[in-house]
C-alpha cells in the first residue's frame, strides 16, 4: 500500500487549495538560470543585460546588441531530477527587445506500481509502468527604454504547464514587470515584481485513477482535491555598482532584498512580509575570465534544544567567454551550509553579432 500512498500523497499536496493563496506554490519558477547568477547567489536584479534577463529582470533586455541564446543544466537528488533551460532574446531597436525562454523541471521513469496487485491478489511484475512528473515554465517577454535616461522596464507573460503522469495536469497564466535604473558612477538600481497579478493554476484530475489509487489505501476516504491555486506575489530589490580598475580589471558587488508576502523562516519575518538578502560580486579580468561568489538564502532554523540558529547558502562560480561564447559554472551548497537542492550548475550563452 506504500506506493499508493506515495502517488495519492503527490498529488494532494501539489493541488489541494481551493482557491486560496499559497506560501509556496509553482516554486520551480524560482530556482534560478544562469550558473553566473547562481555563482552570485542570484544578486543580480539590478545589472542584468543579457540574454537571461527575461527570468531575472526583463528590463535588461534593453542592453543587447544583437540576438543572444542561453541554454542551462543541473540536477537534483542525485540526478533523479533535472532542470533545464533554454532562453532566446534580440533587440528590436535601440529602444526595445524581446524575450523568450523555456523551463522544464521534471522527474522521468518514476515506477507506478499501483497495479502491481491484480484483483485476485496475485504480484504481476508485468503490471508496472512508468510515468513522469514535469513542470513547464514558457515566458515571453518586452523590454523598452523610458524617455527619462537610464530607466528601463520590462514585462514577462509566462504559461505555466504542470504534469503528473495521466493522473493530473494543470496550466497556469501570470505577469512579471520590472524596472532598472542606471545612475551616476555606475551604481544601477533595479526592482522585479514576480506574479504580480498572483499566478494562477487550473488542475485536471483523472477522477477515475483517483479512485483506484484513493480506494487501495486501508482506512482511507480521501475526497478529491480542489482544482485551483493561485500563487502570491514576490519582490526582488537590487542595487550593484562596478568599478574598473587599470583598465583590464573589474569588480561587480550586488545586494538583493528578496521579499516575500507571507511569514515563513526568513531572516526577517513577520505576518505581513519576510525579507532574505543576498550578497554577491563578480571578479573579471579584461572581459574574458570571471570569478564569482555570494551568499544568499538566510534562514532561522529550529535546532533540537528549541534554539534558533541562522543558517546560510554560499555560492561559488567561474566563467570564460571568448568571442561571443561563454561558459560558466557554479558551485553551490559549499561545505553543506543549507539544504539547496543542487551543487553543480552549467550554462552556456551565445552571442550572435560575433558571427557577422
Amino acid at each position: 500500500m506504500k506506493n499508493y500512498a506515495v502517488i495519492l500523497l503527490t498529488l494532494t499536496t501539489l493541488i489541494a487549495t481551493a482557491q486560496t493563496t499559497r506560501k509556496y506554490s509553482n516554486e520551480f519558477m524560482s530556482i534560478g538560470v544562469d550558473a553566473a547568477a547562481l555563482g552570485m547567489s542570484n544578486a543580480v536584479v539590478s545589472h542584468t543585460a543579457d540574454v537571461n534577463s527575461g527570468y531575472w529582470n526583463p528590463a535588461g533586455l534593453v542592453h543587447l546588441e544583437d540576438k543572444q541564446l542561453a541554454l542551462m543544466h543541473s540536477s537534483y537528488f542525485a540526478n533523479i531530477a533535472n532542470y533545464n533551460y533554454i532562453g532566446y532574446g534580440m533587440p528590436l531597436d535601440d529602444k526595445s527587445a524581446l524575450g523568450i525562454s523555456l523551463i522544464r523541471f521534471g522527474v522521468d521513469d518514476i515506477l507506478d506500481t499501483t497495479q502491481l496487485i491484480d484483483d485476485q491478489g496475485n504480484i504481476n511484475y508485468d503490471r508496472i509502468s512508468t510515468f513522469s512528473t514535469a513542470d513547464y515554465g514558457l515566458t515571453f517577454s518586452y523590454a523598452r527604454k523610458l524617455p527619462l535616461d537610464g530607466l528601463n522596464f520590462g514585462v514577462n507573460a509566462k504559461i505555466i504547464r504542470r504534469i503528473i503522469g495521466d493522473f493530473a495536469s494543470s496550466w497556469g497564466f501570470g505577469l512579471d514587470a520590472g524596472i532598472q535604473f542606471e545612475g551616476n558612477n555606475d551604481w544601477k538600481f533595479g526592482i522585479m515584481a514576480r506574479d504580480i497579478t498572483t499566478t494562477f493554476n487550473a488542475w485536471s484530475i483523472d477522477e477515475e485513477k483517483f479512485e483506484q489509487i484513493s480506494g487501495a489505501i486501508d482506512g482511507e476516504n480521501q475526497e478529491l482535491p480542489e482544482t485551483t491555486e493561485i500563487t502570491i506575489p514576490k519582490l526582488e530589490i537590487g542595487l550593484s555598482k562596478m568599478w574598473i580598475f587599470h583598465y583590464d580589471y573589474t569588480l561587480q558587488a550586488a545586494a538583493n532584498l528578496n521579499v516575500r508576502f507571507a511569514e515563513n523562516n526568513d531572516i526577517i519575518s513577520t505576518s505581513f512580509a519576510s525579507i532574505n538578502p543576498a550578497l554577491g560580486f563578480e571578479f573579471g579580468y579584461t572581459d574574458l575570465v570571471f570569478l564569482r561568489g555570494g551568499v544568499g538564502n538566510f534562514q532561522n532554523e529550529i535546532q533540537i534544544d528549541d534554539s534558533e540558529q541562522v543558517s546560510f547558502q554560499p555560492n561559488f562560480g567561474v566563467g570564460f567567454k571568448y568571442k561571443g561564447i561563454q561558459i560558466d559554472y557554479a558551485f553551490t551548497d559549499i561545505g553543506d551550509q543549507s539544504a539547496a537542492l543542487y551543487s553543480n550548475v552549467f550554462s552556456l550563452k551565445i552571442d550572435f553579432g560575433v558571427f557577422r
